[in-house]
């Protein structure tokens, strides 16, 4: 098992950056594929991007293609998401999220994840 705490959110202008961190505690962090996701009020949660195991391979919504980058340090057992160039479509609670599962490198289906964070807000202002 593994608990999952997003930090990292707040208010930014249009245009702006911020790197959003999610602490892993529990065992084998380096395990798990990672992955971001978003939900936007009144809107279905929305993949964001993912990561495999290793760091080695990543997938991002179309989106966020180009203007977020996903990280993963599993020396420090952290996620990062950096994001770039926001807008104000961005604003969101960000959650993150951990795959267990030795046969998948990497999904965007939020019902392949089995340990979610509690969110963090980004709130992206025009």
């Amino acid at each position: 098992q593994v608990q999952l705490v997003e930090s990292g959110g707040g208010l930014v202008q249009a245009g702006g950056s911020l790197r959003l961190s999610c602490a892993a505690s529990g065992r084998d962090f380096s395990s798990y594929a990672m992955a971001w996701f978003r939900q936007a009020l009144g809107k279905e949660r929305e993949f964001v991007a993912a990561i495999s195991r290793s760091g080695g391979s990543t997938t991002y919504a179309d989106s966020v293609k180009g203007r977020f980058a996903i990280s993963k340090d599993n020396a420090k057992n952290t996620l990062y998401l950096q994001m770039n160039s926001l807008k104000p479509e961005d604003t969101a609670v960000y959650y993150c999220a951990a795959d267990r599962s030795a046969g998948r490198i990497v999904t965007s289906s939020w019902s392949d994840y089995d340990y979610w964070g509690q969110g963090t807000q980004v709130t992206v202002s025009s």
